[in-house]
């Protein structure tokens, strides 16, 4: 991490090991948009059967569903048998969508790759951002975090152009080894020392955090030393103190319904609200027919492409930021610009669709260079940061179950947003449907300005 501090370098192989399965699940993500055309066109489907715009509106929306499922069920994993046994359940339902891609016999086989998408997506949401916030120093947290969108971006590009140029049956073939690797790797890390500490294993939570603040060695210096005395003690009396609380009196109503539990809550629902219905997820699961709809003079898979890296760029950007700047200004950005972004795109697709302007002089270079404004400043801010605020801005006795919660909460509203983008598109025009988007940015810019609190720098543990 810029040569900061030499403690951190194993929780950056950690954090990269364990985002393996991100990749493999964004390559399932980005191989949608390109392959959507295809599978609706008789001439050019890869499969034995085509399929309609309702159900191109299920391919789209079913990994929502998985993801309710993902949501619960991994939490439930997770918190009854640790963040290890989780991790590797992640590989399971990935595995299982590159052999139903390639088996496919009808739609409904592809109805159920998406849903063990959806598994994997929802249980990733809940599952790497507390792993990662636990293995993380306060100083790196945000930008280890980042790597999650970061791995996630990676991989929708890689899909955009491998379902864009490399034969379908040859995709799944490829991917599937990712998951596997994902696997081996997994067994390389111990459990998180807060978990072993939740459950009476002190000698373990040691050697625990010895691993990943890389002092294990047979020399380590007396400021690492001493770094990990101090942040072990801290870690021990605050997981003391939860298990305390917890043993001495069950979760009950009052919890969440103080101010700080209803502010923080309100929150994370504002944040799953701007993270999908700012309209980046279903921008990049329907690109290619919405550069198909603005009439772009450029091959609508190649404009796709150019968005993909667009992402990477992005989300670098928020690595490099979210540790300098904080997470608020940040979110302030990205929805000031996605409301702006998106409404200008609105504009221009009215003027395509709905009027006989020329617009040859713009149709190759400003759709596409709108798109990537929109989806540069959303992954600087609503895609990548939303996890690690969500995280941060939860009281630890309620986190996991407030976690779970927003995340369930994100998958509906994922659902919701991919089942009627195709739907919107179709019968209301995109111009209306990109509108929507950015009433929505500019309600979740209010919020953000007035109501979030930085969160830079706090204690996991507070």
């Amino acid at each position: 991490m810029e040569n900061e501090n030499p403690d951190f370098r194993r929780q950056l192989l950690v954090t990269l090991s364990a985002t393996l399965i991100t990749i493999s699940h964004g390559i399932g993500l980005g191989w949608l948009s390109p392959m959507l055309p295809k599978l609706q066109s008789v001439e050019a489907t890869p499969l034995d059967f085509v399929i309609d715009v309702h159900e191109a509106s299920w391919l789209g929306a079913l990994i929502s569903l998985g993801g309710v499922s993902g949501n619960f069920f991994f939490s439930y994993i997770m918190n009854r048998f640790g963040r290890k046994v989780s991790i590797y359940g992640l590989a399971l339902p990935n595995t299982c969508i590159w052999f139903l891609l390639y088996f496919a016999q009808s739609v409904e086989w592809l109805y159920v790759a998406r849903v063990c998408a959806g598994l994997t997506g929802g249980g990733m949401f809940v599952v790497l951002p507390i792993f990662l916030g636990e293995i993380a120093d306060n100083s790196v947290r945000g930008r280890l975090c980042s790597f999650f969108n970061l791995a996630m971006n990676i991989g929708i590009m890689i899909g955009f152009i491998i379902s864009s140029y490399v034969p379908y049956h040859v995709i799944p073939c490829a991917v599937v080894a990712l998951p596997l690797l994902y696997l081996v790797l997994s067994t390389r890390f111990p459990e998180p020392p807060q978990q072993l500490l939740r459950w009476g294993r002190e000698e373990a939570a040691q050697r625990s955090l010895m691993y990943y603040r890389n002092c294990d060695g047979p020399s380590p210096s007396n400021e690492a030393q001493r770094s990990y005395l101090k942040q072990f003690d801290e870690m021990k009396h605050a997981i003391n103190q939860q298990v305390k609380e917890q043993s001495n009196e069950s979760l009950s109503l009052s919890d969440f319904c103080n101010k700080s539990a209803l502010k923080a809550i309100v929150t994370g629902l504002v944040l799953m609200i701007a993270n999908i219905f700012t309209g980046t997820f279903a921008f990049i699961n329907y690109m290619s027919n919405i550069f198909e709809a603005v009439h772009t003079q450029l091959e609508p898979n190649t404009n796709t492409i150019i968005i993909g890296a667009v992402q990477i760029v992005g989300t670098l950007a928020s690595i490099y930021l979210v540790d300098r700047y904080g997470r608020k200004i940040l979110l302030v950005v990205s929805c000031a610009g996605s409301a702006v972004g998106t409404a200008a795109f609105g504009i221009y697709a009215f003027y395509a669709e709905e009027t006989d302007a020329d617009l040859s002089a713009f149709s190759a270079w400003l759709p596409v260079t709108l798109m990537a404004f929109i989806i540069f400043v959303a992954n600087v801010g609503v895609i990548s940061v939303t996890m690690v605020v969500l995280v941060e801005i939860l009281p630890h006795r309620i986190r996991a179950v407030a976690t779970s919660a927003c995340l369930g909460c994100l998958s509906f509203f994922a659902f919701t947003s991919l089942k009627a983008f195709p739907l919107m598109m179709h019968y209301l025009g995109l111009a209306a449907t990109m509108w929507g988007c950015a009433a929505v940015s500019a309600l979740c810019l209010f919020y953000v300005s007035v109501f979030l609190e930085e969160t830079k720098g706090k204690s996991i543990y507070n």
